[in-house]
């Protein structure tokens, strides 16, 4: 084992592991008060953490060259390109936070650092190529998101939403550690390679528990049907700047390790799990849809509006193929911008004394005392119900294409036919916006890095996106192949 080569490797990791820990000394030393400074400093670590995946990604790096510590790390092109999104999304979290705890007076020095920590975890999650780091990367990642949950700890819904959230997760925690103690009992490994290997022998029935029980394990991290209960009252009880992002980076995290499980683990047994994420996938676009419907609060909408998106994403899966794996991602990196873009756009919607504005009803008219909140906030719900010629489609359209390429023709039609049901609930909103009597409730004054943000994620899913799509689609591909370099 070369242990210089899978230190070069593990670099992103140890710039995050370094800063976290020189920074929870400056907040022991500092206090609340060098929460900001903390906070641009967070910033800055994952910054340079991003700067230092982009290599192999543009690079296609992937084989041997990419396997760290006895191929129990890979820092391979698909990892890079769940990674970028991970750091971009972790930082869009704690540029945004401050304003919001600062009126809470809340904002404290361990924010930033359970953001760092846990993309930290995120990180080893995507790069896993064992179950062992799997599990670590998970936990890490996990124990962090339970108390960010519950983070105001004076708010009674945020400290039931940490509680559920942690309740849940760790049955869902068992669930899979008991897939992974059987996988690796009718294996004989924890490798990804070596259980792949063990598979193409043929399935016995502890196996193909073990891969159910991995696969629920799993399904509950990325909040698809039957394992989605914990995402509406999370997501609401949550404070808005840990609800965007537990809606972005921990998703782009959960799914990326399911594609790596399913592809790489599981690849040659791709027919045995396909019916299992078929079902996930038209159970959560239905759910999604018809649960959103009839929901008041725009954050609880969200959250339903977040397993509708995860069961397109698993269409992809489903297709078991790279064009699949490559449409997921781009999907994914779509789906993250009109997240960010929607609670930012949340977190803008304030009455006069700068208190949240969350009813869907208090939104009334919105166009005509706030039109360029309105308008971002109806591109994005435009964009989510994938109506042309937002990029929004262009994310479903690419993951439809590789399900009818697959052969999954009729997986695609009733797709196509439930997206018609999720359309309903985003139009509502717009309509509320657009055409209902003003309520006149949302006053409160933006801060600037709202602005700046939410511009910049309005014209990433505007038409303006689709010059990227040549690029985005190159990379996602390069970054696909990773999964199927031994298939």
């Amino acid at each position: 084992m070369d242990w210089l080569q899978s230190l070069r490797l593990i670099a992103p990791e140890e710039t995050l592991s370094i800063a976290g820990l020189v920074l929870l000394l400056v907040a022991a030393w500092g206090g609340d008060k060098a929460a900001r400074l903390i906070s641009v400093a967070s910033v800055a670590a994952l910054v340079g953490a991003a700067f230092l995946v982009m290599p192999a990604l543009c690079g296609g790096a992937m084989g041997p060259d990419a396997q760290a510590f006895g191929d129990q790390y890979r820092a391979d092109a698909f990892a890079s390109f769940a990674k970028l999104l991970i750091y971009g999304a972790a930082a869009a979290s704690l540029v945004i936070a401050p304003a919001f705890f600062d009126r809470l007076r809340a904002m404290r020095a361990e924010y930033p650092l359970l953001i760092l920590f846990a993309a930290l975890g995120m990180g080893m999650m995507v790069s896993a190529s064992n179950l062992l780091t799997l599990y670590i990367g998970l936990e890490l990642n996990s124990l962090a998101s339970y108390v960010l949950a519950a983070f105001l700890r004076s708010d009674d819904r945020s400290a039931e939403a940490g509680l559920k959230y942690f309740v849940l997760g760790s049955l869902a925690s068992g669930i899979l550690l008991f897939g992974i103690s059987l996988t690796y009992g009718f294996t004989g490994t924890t490798s990804f390679e070596g259980i792949r290997v063990a598979l193409e022998g043929g399935l016995s029935h502890g196996a193909l528990f073990g891969i159910v029980f991995m696969l629920a394990g799993l399904a509950f991290k990325i909040s698809a049907v039957p394992f989605h209960m914990w995402t509406p009252d999370v997501y609401e009880g949550a404070p808005t700047p840990v609800t965007t992002f537990f809606a972005t980076a921990p998703k782009v995290a959960a799914l990326a390790l399911t594609m790596r499980v399913a592809l790489d683990a599981f690849g040659p047994q791709s027919d045995a799990w396909r019916q299992i994420v078929i079902f996930a996938s038209l159970a959560s676009i239905v759910v999604g849809a018809l649960g959103a419907i009839g929901q008041a609060n725009i954050k609880r909408l969200m959250a339903y509006s977040s397993i509708n998106n995860v069961g397109f994403m698993l269409i992809g899966l489903a297709a078991a193929t790279p064009a699949g794996a490559s449409a997921m991602l781009v999907y994914l990196t779509i789906y993250v911008a009109m997240s960010l873009g929607g609670f930012i756009a949340i977190l803008m919607l304030k009455d006069e004394a700068g208190e949240p504005v969350e009813a869907i009803a208090q939104i009334a008219g919105l166009s005509r005392t706030r039109p360029g909140l309105a308008a971002a906030l109806a591109m994005v719900m435009f964009s989510l119900a994938g109506i042309p010629p937002l990029f929004g489609f262009w994310g479903k359209f690419v993951v439809f294409q590789a399900a009818v390429q697959a052969g999954l023709v009729p997986l695609a039609a009733i797709g196509i036919a439930a997206s018609v049901i999720g359309a309903f609930y985003y139009l509502k909103v717009v309509k509320i916006m657009y055409f209902d009597e003003p309520a006149d409730v949302v006053k409160g004054r933006s801060d600037w890095a709202h602005q700046a943000l939410l511009v910049l994620a309005t014209v990433f899913i505007s038409p303006l996106g689709y010059l990227l799509t040549k690029w985005l689609g190159g990379l996602a591909d390069v970054a696909a192949s990773a999964l199927f370099l031994a298939a």
